[in-house]
């Protein structure tokens, strides 16, 4: 997989009638990208499966390529087909990803190769990528502005008679594989592989009818259609375990796969069967932090931030620090809705770390202020901390905050707002299409460094 199989070519060269060249960004970030310590990082965790590969087998993929189209991936926000068909179809692209006149790879070997990349190697390399910034004098890390959002994961709304159902689904799929695994199934009942999904189907849709008609006549329907799809879903999940039992019982790899999958699943549908017992037929309100939202992305957090047409969100909490020139030095997938105040002192120690010094101003929105972090930003050596207090202000507050350094700080941070909306649009930092928290954390990580290297690029392309 690491041994180079594509031979250097200037396709320019071979074609000089057509003029062709790399617009200087993009001419920019092809020189920031030949970077010996970002082809090593990658290239170790692509090692990490089959040590022996960058000497052994036969030649594949080389890191360069991989890099390149994932950086390209997520410098445009395509998806892992659109890269494919927009590299193949592009001699300016060719170039650039270094695949020359040689075969684009596939969107599965480009999927396969992204799935190797450790979340630790990403925050590495955008450290990497700040200390380049410095060097090249696109920032000194004199101001700092930090800001959160919300990443949603890739899911439908959840509601329990939805989440109900999908257990009943993958549950009765997976039985269905472990029937074709365990032929002789003499062990098992008769209905130890029965599908009822459609018969769960059939009970949410009445949830969902008697949903629509509100009321009190339509309480006790929808609470018989409830116990119901609880049944069933129960029934499902016994039927699961014995089966998973049964494929235990055999030491064949494909009876483990199918065992494993039940052992991921099971415990899940557990939960949404004992919160909706909590919350439709015992009336108990389950806290946010408790709930399951989705079996397939169980880390999905709810978040409610009281946004205007959006006040529940589901995904995870992006923490970012920004220094001027619009460059992100660090990010952070947090767990849960933790406080935002509670994420500054993190914020100054990484700028320290990274810069040698504290920022000179420290801007941050209402959630972030709290009188700790006030004094822990001034024992810290920041001059300029903009920090508005929320509620009641005292004379003396007001005073401080209509003060001109501290209102042109506040402008300032305000341009977070439109930093955050551009990794949204631009990079499709609005919902990650990967799965699980590495997922997660390598969908945030990539698209940071893609608008790293672009910022980098446009202030030194000449």
């Amino acid at each position: 997989m690491l041994r180079d199989r594509y031979t250097p070519l200037n396709l320019f060269e071979l074609v000089p009638t057509l003029s062709m060249a790399m617009e200087p960004v993009l001419a920019q970030l092809d020189t920031l990208l030949d970077d010996d310590t970002l082809f090593q990082a990658v290239k170790a965790d692509l090692a990490r499966r089959r040590p022996r590969t960058p000497i052994d087998g036969r030649p594949s993929t080389p890191v360069e390529v991989v890099l390149r189209m994932l950086v390209i991936k997520h410098l445009y926000g395509w998806s892992y087909e659109q890269t494919e068909q927009w590299v193949a179809d592009s001699l300016v692209l060719r170039q650039f990803c270094r695949v020359y006149a040689e075969r684009v790879p596939d969107d599965t070997t480009l999927i396969r190769w992204a799935n190797r990349i450790q979340p630790a190697t990403l925050h590495a390399l955008l450290d990497h990528l700040v200390g380049l910034a410095q060097q090249l004098k696109v920032t000194r890390g004199r101001k700092l502005r930090l800001d959160g959002t919300v990443v949603e994961t890739n899911i439908h709304h959840p509601t329990d008679s939805t989440l109900l159902h999908d257990g009943v689904r993958v549950l009765s799929r997976t039985l269905t594989k472990a029937r074709v695994v365990l032929q002789d199934t003499a062990g098992l009942a008769r209905g130890a592989f029965r599908d009822r999904t459609r018969s769960a189907k059939r009970q949410m849709k009445r949830i969902m009818e008697a949903a629509r008609q509100r009321g009190e006549p339509a309480e006790p329907a929808m609470q018989g259609a409830y116990r119901r799809l609880l049944d069933i879903a129960e029934t499902v999940r016994d039927q699961a375990r014995r089966v998973g039992a049964a494929l235990r019982e055999r030491a064949t790899d494909g009876s483990q796969r199918v065992a494993d999958t039940l052992d991921r699943y099971v415990p899940l549908v557990e939960r949404v069967i004992a919160q909706t017992t909590r919350r439709v037929l015992c009336g108990e309100a389950v806290p946010a932090a408790e709930k399951l939202v989705s079996l397939f992305e169980p880390h999905t957090a709810i978040v409610r931030k009281g946004k205007p047409g959006r006040p529940t969100e589901f995904g995870r909490v992006l923490w970012l620090d920004e220094v001027e020139g619009g460059l992100i030095t660090r990010y952070a997938v947090l767990e849960g809705n933790p406080p935002e105040a509670d994420q500054l002192p993190h914020s100054l120690a990484h700028h320290r770390r990274v810069f040698t010094h504290p920022p000179h101003l420290l801007a941050g929105d209402r959630g972030v202020h709290s009188p700790a972090n006030e004094r822990e930003a001034a024992a810290q050596g920041v001059r300029r901390v903009v920090l508005p207090k929320p509620g009641a202000k005292s004379a003396k507050r007001l005073a401080h905050e209509r003060q001109r350094w501290f209102r042109r700080g506040h402008d300032w941070r305000s341009g977070m707002e439109g930093r955050i909306s551009g990794l949204k649009r631009r990079h499709k930092l609005d919902r990650c299409r990967y799965h699980g928290d590495e997922g997660m954390e390598r969908w945030v990580g990539w698209g940071i460094l893609a608008h790293d290297l672009r910022v980098i690029a446009q202030a030194t392309a000449r």
